[in-house]
């Protein structure tokens, strides 16, 4: 296949875990299905990156962008079929790029996820429900598995797939005016996803791809990612609700 995939990859102050990355892209052979690797730096940092695989494209932003603003800005530089955000705290044992394209073109679909796992193997939530008030309720008072699939029957159609990896058809992605930049931070995922579901393109769990996600829980630590968190969820409420109302 000749290279059609753009790679996202958004770092804060994350060189290092930048490197670890751009190292398992050269390893696993995932350069080779690239057309180029956009890394946006969120602030100013040291870095040295390389990859010999595909070309590097490097923006340094002059103020910091939330999630989706930086990956709507690397977009604008895409060039190929196909768009994939990647977290710096992916680590790839595999290419994961074949059966992910596999899956979106299977399917026709808009965006396809990986199975994600810990680095002790486990497998993370990375195909959800939508969440809803209730759930979040249940998951308050302890019940997180309120608001997961169980791990035994997530579906291949779920209703959204985590933004620590996305693999984007990029007419998809254009179509809906990529991720909405009123979210800063969490959430962007399973907005892109809820569009992209009603403008006709299914959202998909590729289970023949697995990619490795050291998670940093910011939102459990500090109290301005748990902010952040919680504005973005009633964000997502309050426009899920606007849309079921217009029918739109």
């Amino acid at each position: 296949m000749s290279p059609d995939i753009t790679i996202s990859i958004v770092s804060h102050g994350q060189a290092g875990l930048v490197d670890q990355l751009l190292q398992d892209i050269d390893g696993s052979e995932a350069g080779h299905w690239l057309k180029e690797v956009i890394i946006t730096c969120n602030m100013p940092e040291q870095h040295a990156f390389h990859l010999a695989s595909a070309p590097i494209r490097i923006i340094e932003n002059d103020v910091r962008k939330g999630f989706g603003e930086n990956h709507n800005a690397a977009f604008k530089h895409c060039q190929s079929a196909f768009f994939c955000v990647v977290n710096p705290d992916i680590r790839l044992k595999h290419n994961p790029l074949p059966a992910l394209i596999s899956c979106i073109q299977g399917r026709s679909a808009g965006v396809a996820g990986p199975r994600v796992v810990n680095s002790e193997g486990g497998l993370e939530d990375s195909a959800r429900p939508f969440p809803s008030p209730v759930t979040v309720l249940k998951k308050l008072v302890g019940n997180r598995a309120a608001s997961l699939y169980p791990d035994d029957a997530v579906p291949g159609t779920p209703d959204w797939v985590a933004g620590m990896f996305m693999l984007f058809d990029s007419k998809a992605f254009a179509q809906v005016g990529g991720f909405d930049e009123g979210y800063f931070l969490y959430y962007e995922d399973a907005d892109i996803c809820a569009r992209l579901s009603r403008a006709g393109w299914p959202v998909v769990y590729c289970n023949g791809a697995e990619v490795v996600h050291d998670a940093r829980r910011d939102s459990h630590r500090k109290l301005r990612y748990l902010k952040w968190h919680l504005g973005s969820m009633l964000r997502f409420f309050r426009l899920s609700a606007c849309r079921f109302l217009s029918g739109k």
